[in-house]
């Protein structure tokens, strides 16, 4: 017996070594921090050599006030309004995910058959969903449409959507229209027009949702005074630390300006959750599994599919950056 395929879900889920995720290089957020720690701890030596030259810049009583206004700012506010911006994107795509196969089945068993050529414009509006992620995906990362709509859409439609502002919408348009053609052919009924274009709807809903996320970035003021406050802090480490550590003062405040600027990069790197960035949502993979769903469905034969013939599933070449 042949042994099944891993899916995406469970590599996802595979265990991953500690020390290997502790000295991984790709995906952390060290190549962008550590210069301004090198900075820091650079201060803190400065800060060193002029305090064994007899300088007065010990001032201990810093420590009771800037850490309190900081950290309170940047670890609660900071990584939980980034946090809650990923994870939103992740549930707006998980909607997606099931409306499209909830909309793929239905159109697939509900849209009736007269003639040969309904089955082949069913198949093809079933790759029109697949085709409608892939195009949120690349509206949303500011990106050209690229080469795997060459699977789900035709040559024509394909030029089409290349000149037009917001492909995403014009395939929700298609999707629709091709419902309301099926009711005008007596091939719907107006329950199950309703019902379907509902489930349009909840598409472009979702694709609204991205884009809120998108386009709502953190206020500028917000992230001028935090990185200010966040220098501040920073530098005046050594000055707190300078008496008791001598000359460990450089390494302890480079160690600790790594923490904070490190959880100040988290939430700049998942504040946007659409993009290519290793700590972004794994879009090319979602949409890759939305058409094998996609293919598998069309190897099944409803019950009021008289012209379809099964077909064996073929898998779409990844396409995951």
């Amino acid at each position: 017996m042949r042994s099944p395929v891993p899916s995406p879900i469970a590599s996802v889920l595979q265990h991953r070594p500690w020390f290997r995720v502790l000295f991984q290089w790709r995906g952390s957020v060290v190549p962008a921090v550590w210069p301004r720690s090198l900075l820091c701890a650079g201060f803190g030596l400065f800060i060193t050599y002029l305090y064994q030259l007899g300088a007065p810049v010990s001032f201990s009583s810093l420590g009771n006030v800037v850490p309190s206004i900081v950290l309170g700012l940047l670890l609660v506010f900071r990584t939980n309004t980034a946090y809650e911006r990923f994870w939103e994107g992740r549930k707006l795509w998980g909607q997606l995910v099931n409306t499209n196969r909830n909309l793929a089945r239905q159109i697939w068993v509900a849209v009736q058959e007269n003639e040969s050529s309904d089955c082949d414009a069913k198949i093809h509006h079933l790759h029109l969903l697949v085709a409608f992620a892939r195009a949120t995906k690349q509206h949303l990362r500011g990106a050209p449409l690229d080469d795997s709509f060459a699977a789900v859409v035709t040559s024509e439609e394909l030029a089409k959507l290349q000149t037009m502002q917001h492909p995403p919408l014009e395939i929700a348009f298609w999707i629709a229209d091709y419902l309301q053609a099926c009711f005008n052919q007596g091939r719907l009924n107006a329950i199950q027009l309703s019902a379907l274009l509902g489930q349009v709807d909840a598409l472009v809903n979702v694709l609204g949702g991205c884009e809120r996320i998108l386009k709502t970035p953190i206020p500028l003021a917000y992230a001028i005074h935090l990185k200010q406050l966040l220098l501040l802090y920073c530098l005046a480490l050594p000055l707190q630390m300078v008496s008791g550590l001598g000359w460990w003062t450089a390494i302890a405040a480079g160690i600790i300006s790594f923490a904070v600027f490190g959880i100040e990069q988290i939430g700049i790197e998942i504040e946007n959750p659409f993009g290519y960035d290793t700590n972004d949502l794994p879009l090319d993979a979602i949409c890759d599994t939305m058409q094998r769903n996609i293919e598998d469905l069309i190897t099944l034969k409803p019950d009021n599919c008289r012209w379809h013939e099964p077909v064996s599933p073929v898998a779409p070449a990844s396409t995951q950056g």
